[in-house]
């Protein structure tokens, strides 16, 4: 098991919204802590996200709550309403004010709290917590997760240790999911929120599931400093380690995916042109099921690469890859087809498109397209 740093505590339990499992976690520090984070920019976004957008512009926090199938979202002024006092009630359970809280809610749009059952809990909860297990934490704000998302990392004296969930609905914008980071690595919030904006753009906005922006999307990083000052571009190289896991595994859970899809776009003439050309290809569902069915067919990844319009692309230039084997504009050899057929049944594939046009990078995350990804999101609420 993977214990949170120095300077927090967890609380997970059951409050009503799911069968048999927690639906609720609760993450505190033992004083206030550093914080920074990302939101949704969603015109739909919840109240959650409202109040927790203002409530970490203050640069500190002193609990994390993030309640789980349910997303408090279109739920109009009563939805308000209850985030706001579910603050109230967290903030009085660890001896904070409202306005140290951050809030985040995941699951089913336009369906009002079970408020009776969440009050009747809250008010009978009591701190310190005891807790220290971010599986736990991790396993409480799943979905339709398969397994909890869990990463760490080392840095000097100090310690990182993620959770992250979200399978689905997932093509970021400032940020991706439901992600709680903590470290006991002391650091100032301006600065925290310098380094994780950058590593954020790298990691949970390289990934995308199906293309669609979540309503309740967060990525936050919390540091208690019990573990005093450390190098700032050691602790910068740690956190993107943690980062980078949660997102690979983010993709390699995808709803109903069985295989992880890196795609590497290199000599762009920028990274926002390598940004947006890997997107196309991550993206594609044609690129999706013919991984999903082993099909070398590079042809798909050529269209998604022709579709970005950009005129300095020209595709006497442009050199694909899958793995180690070029498909364009090399064939691969009736000898080799069978060696590719196999790699393309690995756990992940990796898809190389050579722009030849500058020194652009970008790397995206995603995975396969299967009947299993239909049925969740066919039944999702029935």
């Amino acid at each position: 098991m993977t214990n949170f740093p120095k300077g927090f505590a967890l609380h997970v339990g059951n409050v009503g919204i799911k069968d048999n499992t927690n639906d609720l976690m609760v993450l505190t520090a033992d004083s206030n802590s550093a914080v920074a984070g990302v939101f949704t920019q969603s015109r739909f976004a919840g109240p959650n996200i409202e109040i927790s957008k203002q409530n970490i512009a203050t640069g500190s926090a002193k609990a994390v709550a993030i309640i789980s199938k349910n997303a408090n979202v279109a739920t109009g002024e009563t939805g308000r309403s209850n985030a706001e006092e579910i603050t109230e009630l967290v903030a009085a359970t660890v001896n904070a004010e409202p306005s140290e809280i951050i809030l985040g809610s995941t699951g089913v749009i336009g369906v009002q709290y079970p408020m009776d059952r969440i009050r009747d809990y809250l008010s009978q909860l009591k701190s310190p917590f005891s807790g220290r297990e971010a599986e736990a934490a991790a396993a409480a704000i799943m979905t339709t997760d398969t397994h909890p998302k869990v990463a760490s990392a080392s840095v000097g004296p100090a310690t990182i240790v993620g959770v992250a969930k979200g399978v689905g609905m997932i093509e970021p914008n400032m940020a991706t999911m439901i992600a709680v980071i903590t470290t006991d690595a002391e650091i100032n919030s301006d600065r925290l929120d310098e380094i994780f904006r950058r590593i954020v753009d790298k990691t949970f906005n390289a990934l995308s599931v199906d293309t669609d922006t979540s309503t309740s999307d967060m990525a936050i990083v919390l540091a208690s400093g019990q573990a005093g000052v450390v190098a700032e571009d050691q602790f910068e190289s740690a956190l993107a380690a943690v980062c980078l896991s949660l997102t690979r595994q983010l993709a390699a859970d995808g709803e109903g995916a069985e295989t992880l899809i890196v795609v590497d776009v290199t000599s762009a003439r920028d990274e926002e042109q390598a940004r947006r050309v890997a997107k196309a290809i991550v993206n594609s569902p044609l690129v999706k099921t013919a991984i999903h069915g082993r099909d070398p067919n590079w042809g798909r990844v050529a269209m998604a690469i022709g579709k970005c319009g950009d005129a300095d692309i020209n595709q006497q230039d442009v050199a694909i890859y899958f793995g180690d084997h070029e498909v364009y504009p090399t064939p691969v050899s009736p000898q080799k087809l069978t060696e590719l057929e196999t790699y393309l049944g690995s756990d992940e594939v990796r898809i190389t498109a050579d722009l030849g046009v500058g020194n652009g990078t970008f790397t995206a995350y995603g995975c396969d397209l299967t009947d299993g990804y239909v049925r969740i999101n066919a039944d999702y609420t029935t």
